[in-house]
């Protein structure tokens, strides 16, 4: 009897260390080494491993549900093929060398819940479909090339609780249904050329903390609703092109880390320090974790 649970035993740690994935999956995983130069990457995949041993992939129920590969020297486009890892969860390519656009396939990863490709020199307009990326809780893509309007589908991924597409060349105006992302505690969208006036639906952003839109083209009247959103710590939304900022004296300087607007002259308020805020510091996070990592190694 006890012979027979200890082949058990074995049999599961066994299946668990060399389980395959799908076919679709392991070609989906193939063409991404090759489109992204993977001969040169920093850490490597051995190809004659099984997937699960294979550098920042995690492998659950023999599928893949996680690549990490921040900051490994990561060179060229993103395969169509990506679409094919339905069941990836988390997809980490930034501070990399990543070119050309989006792969419109990129949609189906529907369970997908991070998305982190910040800090690359990806080009191209947002896929209008990023909507159907529903499990999405954390959005970053902030310093690339990405250009065209924001897609107004980007208010059905209900789950999102950080967004930051700053830095890019975005244009158009700030859609509306922005204003359905319940969960939303970080928004940066600063450094691109958004114009128009900021919706009056961002008041409904219960949770959010970060607002940022500074250096665009906004314009109009700074809304009476941003008032409503008593959790916000940061709001910087200067260098633009606003006819009036007069809502934002009503507001409570005490409850900002940091405050900044044109024509912000009264002693009360906070000037901005971009060193300061989490956002900016978003994109050295795993950076100081793989030192820390390496220092222990």
């Amino acid at each position: 009897m006890m012979k027979n649970i200890l082949s058990l035993v074995l049999l599961f740690l066994v299946t668990s260390v060399f389980a395959q994935i799908p076919q679709a999956e392991k070609e989906a995983m193939l063409d991404f080494y090759e489109s992204t130069n993977g001969p040169h990457w920093i850490r490597k995949w051995n190809l004659k491993k099984p997937v699960a041993e294979w550098h920042g992939v995690t492998v659950e129920n023999n599928h893949v549900v996680e690549i990490d590969l921040f900051q490994n020297n990561l060179q060229g486009p993103l395969p169509t093929t990506l679409g094919n890892l339905k069941h990836l969860k988390v997809l980490n390519l930034a501070l990399n060398n990543i070119t050309g656009e989006l792969p419109e396939s990129i949609v189906a990863l529907s369970d997908m819940k991070v998305f982190r490709i910040e800090v690359n020199r990806l080009k191209g307009e947002l896929p209008e479909q990023m909507g159907q990326m529903a499990s999405l809780e954390e959005l970053t893509m902030f310093n690339n090339f990405l250009a065209g309007a924001i897609p107004e589908s980007i208010g059905e991924l209900k789950n999102l609780k950080v967004l930051n597409l700053s830095s890019n060349n975005l244009r158009g105006e700030i859609p509306g249904s922005i204003g359905e992302l319940a969960q939303l505690e970080n928004l940066g969208l600063f450094d691109n050329t958004l114009f128009g006036e900021i919706p009056t639906d961002i008041g409904k952003l219960s949770n959010l903390k970060e607002l940022v839109l500074a250096n665009n083209h906004l314009g109009g009247d700074v809304p009476t609703e941003i008032g409503q959103l008593a959790g916000l710590e940061i709001l910087q939304i200067q260098n633009n092109r606003f006819n009036s900022v007069e809502n934002l004296y009503k507001m409570d300087a005490n409850q900002f880390l940091v405050f900044d607007f044109d024509r912000a002259d009264d002693e009360k308020f906070k000037d901005i320090n971009f060193s300061k805020t989490r956002m900016a510091d978003t994109k050295f996070d795993d950076e100081e974790e793989d030192d820390n990592n390496n220092n222990k190694n």
